[in-house]
C-alpha cells in the first residue's frame, strides 16, 4: 500500500466508510458502461462507474453520482464537452478517462495526448477533489489491438507521471491480471463485459481504500430499492430528463442530434426501474450511425460494432 492510500484509509476510518459525497465520471464508452447492459439502469447501461457508485452510496444518504461519459469521443471532445460541466457539479471525487479512441482508431500520439490530459487533471485536482486516473489494459495477446501495445504503454507511463504530479489515484488496468481472460471482454474484444466492468469496479474501490462488498469474479446484482424510493426517483427523472426533453421538442436547439450523457446531473445511484431516462425519440436512444473510416471487426456485437468507435 502506498503512502497516499494509507493516508486515504486514515481519512475514511475517521469519517466512516469514505469521505466522498459527490462522484462524477468523465470519459467515453469505457466509462459510460458499453458492454454491461442493464435495463433498470439509467441509459440502459450499468458499467464499472455505476458499480463503484453503488458501493460508495451504501449507508451514505447524501451521496450523489453523475456520469458525463459519451461513447465514441476523442480526448479533445471529452475535455471540451465534459470538463466545464463536471466542474460546475462541484464533485469531491472525479474519475477521468480518455484517449483510448485516439490511440486505437486515429493513431494518436501518446505524447501529445498526455499534454492535453495533464492540463485537465491539473484543473480538476486544483478544486481539491480526489481524481482517479485509469491506465489502459494490455492488449498484447489480441491480434488486432496488439499492434498498438507500444503506444498504449507509453500513454500509460505518461498517466502515471501525471497522476504523481497532481496527487491523483491511479487504477492500473495494465497490471490487472484478470483482464487477460476472454470472459472479461465483450464480443467486440474492445469493450469490457459485465464481468470486466465488475473487475474494474473492484480495482477502483481497492485503489480508493474503501471497504466494499464486491468479490472477485462474482458480479453483484443491481441493488433492489423499495416502491417509495423508486417513485420518488421517478419524479426526479421526470423533472431532470423528461420535461426538458419535451421542451426541446417544442423549441428545438442546434446539436440535439448528438448523443447525450446518461447521468448529466448528480442524483441517486439506482432505483428508477426503467430502461434509461430517455423517452422514444430522444437522441441518446438512437442507434448511432457508422463512423467514416471504421469497419467493425468480424465477431463484433452488431449493437456495438456498427456504432461509434468506442
Amino acid at each position: 500500500m502506498t503512502v497516499e492510500k494509507q493516508e486515504l484509509r486514515l481519512i475514511t476510518e475517521g469519517l466512516g466508510r469514505h469521505p466522498w459525497r459527490r462522484f462524477v465520471a468523465l470519459g467515453d464508452s469505457y466509462t459510460e458502461g458499453i458492454g454491461d447492459p442493464e435495463p433498470h439502469s439509467l441509459g440502459g447501461l450499468r458499467g464499472w462507474a455505476d458499480r463503484v457508485a453503488e458501493e460508495l452510496a451504501e449507508g451514505q444518504q447524501d451521496f450523489a453520482y453523475a456520469n458525463l461519459a459519451i461513447r465514441g469521443l476523442l480526448l479533445r471532445q471529452i475535455l471540451d464537452g465534459q470538463l466545464a460541466p463536471a466542474l460546475a457539479l462541484k464533485p469531491d471525487l472525479i474519475a477521468m478517462s480518455g484517449g483510448g479512441n485516439d490511440i486505437i482508431f486515429r493513431h494518436g500520439d501518446p505524447d501529445k495526448l498526455a499534454e492535453k490530459i495533464d492540463e485537465a487533471v491539473g484543473i480538476l485536482a486544483a478544486t481539491g477533489a480526489t481524481v482517479l486516473l485509469y491506465a489502459g489494459p494490455d492488449w498484447g495477446n489480441t491480434p488486432v489491438f496488439g499492434k498498438i501495445r507500444g503506444r498504449v504503454a507509453i500513454y500509460n507511463e505518461h498517466l502515471h507521471r501525471i497522476g504523481a504530479r497532481h496527487g491523483a489515484i491511479m487504477v492500473d488496468l495494465w497490471c490487472l491480471p484478470e483482464l487477460h481472460h476472454a470472459l472479461m471482454w465483450d464480443l467486440d474484444r474492445l469493450h469490457l463485459s459485465p464481468l470486466g466492468h465488475h473487475s474494474v469496479a473492484v480495482a477502483t474501490l481497492n485503489a480508493l481504500g474503501v471497504p466494499h462488498t464486491l468479490k472477485p469474479l462474482q458480479p453483484r446484482p443491481l441493488p433492489a430499492h423499495g416502491w417509495t424510493q423508486a417513485r420518488a426517483e421517478d419524479l426526479v427523472w421526470a423533472k431532470q430528463y423528461f420535461v426538458p426533453w419535451v421542451l426541446r421538442q417544442i423549441r428545438p436547439h442546434p446539436g440535439d442530434d448528438e448523443l447525450a450523457a446518461k447521468r448529466p446531473q448528480p442524483g441517486p445511484v439506482s432505483g428508477l426501474g426503467r430502461p434509461g431516462p430517455f423517452p422514444p425519440g430522444h437522441p441518446a436512444a438512437r442507434t448511432p450511425g457508422p463512423v467514416a473510416g471504421y469497419e467493425p471487426q468480424p465477431g463484433m456485437d452488431p449493437g456495438l460494432g456498427t456504432g461509434r468507435v468506442a
